[in-house]
């Protein structure tokens, strides 16, 4: 009998606007269509997760909390999937105790994430958007010379890329930035295993030392309670004023009133957000009219083929299961 496999959120794996019309074959879940009888629901409110679920030995989720509650409610469950790298939307301890592994996808956005990186740090050093406007405007066309700017270009070749968090994104930015002609320095803490990449020479230094020396810091480590604001009044004020802060890995790793403060007074260059502490952000969040703050709505990983990578492993976590051979399990 074909084993029934149940999405709670396939909305997470084609993120599109409303009235947005993604090209024909955006994406397909014909990977794990092959495996079984595939139920895929846009989206499950919490109090509909047990009865979305029910019946079906594998069910996968990105952002749908499922609690010891919901797994306690579901007999049948014999796997769970998160179509994401973070799995803190599962009860990991009760999935346990029933038996039942939940598996990640790990790795699936590297290339796109490093990409956004500097797609942020380039518009805050080139000011692309605001020129291309100018000329949508007609400034060049009434300009008396061939060329003119309206904010300052700042060249990255020779400045230093902080990188705190040297896992596998954090590698491919110092892979991208040393290509670029930048230097590469990192954060080190006795906790932290320094790691070498071949061809690039690394700076390690303590983190209040990599704020005070970095032109720009970027920001790769996990969330933790020891790096939730991480990046908070102090380190912003250890920061050169020509610097930029880069944040495309959760958003509260960053005290956002601090870093908002630090904009409008001019002590910092600027800063490029992906991921906020609230996502969506409510409308009074300080950084929403914080000045030369470019803000994504936490698009870093969604490219097309980051998305068919995800589905990919999802599916290989899926037959690796089935063959007795889980992989990836978090739990």
């Amino acid at each position: 009998m074909p084993q029934r496999i149940v999405v709670l959120d396939g909305y997470t794996l084609t993120p599109a606007q409303p009235g947005y019309k993604p090209p024909p074959g955006e994406l397909d879940w014909e990977p794990l269509t092959s495996l079984g009888e595939l139920i895929v629901h846009d989206r499950t409110p919490t109090e509909e997760v047990v009865a979305h679920a029910q019946g079906a030995p594998i069910v996968l989720t990105n952002k749908t909390v499922i609690d010891a509650k919901a797994i306690q409610s579901l007999p049948e469950l014999r796997y769970i999937g998160v179509l994401a790298t973070g799995t803190n939307i599962v009860d990991l301890d009760a999935a346990r105790q029933r038996g039942i592994p939940v598996t990640n996808v790990p790795g699936y956005s590297t290339a796109s994430v490093a990409q956004h990186v500097f797609a942020l740090l380039l518009e805050l050093a080139t000011h692309t958007a605001a020129h291309a406007q100018a000329v949508r405007e007609g400034q060049w066309s009434r300009c008396p010379d061939f060329s003119f700017t309206v904010a300052p270009i700042v060249e990255l070749a020779g400045k230093t890329l902080g990188i705190v968090g040297l896992g596998a994104i954090g590698k491919q930015v110092a892979r991208i930035g040393h290509a670029m002609g930048m230097k590469i320095a990192a954060a080190h803490q006795s906790s932290m295993r320094q790691v070498d990449l071949p061809g690039i020479a690394i700076d390690w230094m303590p983190v209040d030392d990599l704020f005070a020396h970095a032109d720009v810091i970027t920001l790769h480590c996990p969330l933790t309670d020891q790096t939730r604001g991480l990046v908070n009044a102090q380190r912003l004020g250890r920061m050169k004023p020509t610097a930029y802060l880069i944040n495309t890995g959760r958003g509260p790793l960053v005290d956002e009133s601090a870093l908002a403060e630090a904009l409008a007074q001019g002590r910092l260059a600027g800063a490029g957000l992906d991921v906020l502490s609230t996502e969506p952000p409510p409308p009074d969040n300080p950084l929403l009219g914080a000045p030369r703050c470019v803000i994504t709505p936490h698009i870093a990983w969604a490219s097309y083929e980051a998305r068919q990578r995800l589905m990919r492993i999802a599916a290989d976590n899926i037959r690796a299961f089935l063959d007795g051979r889980a992989v990836n399990v978090v739990n």
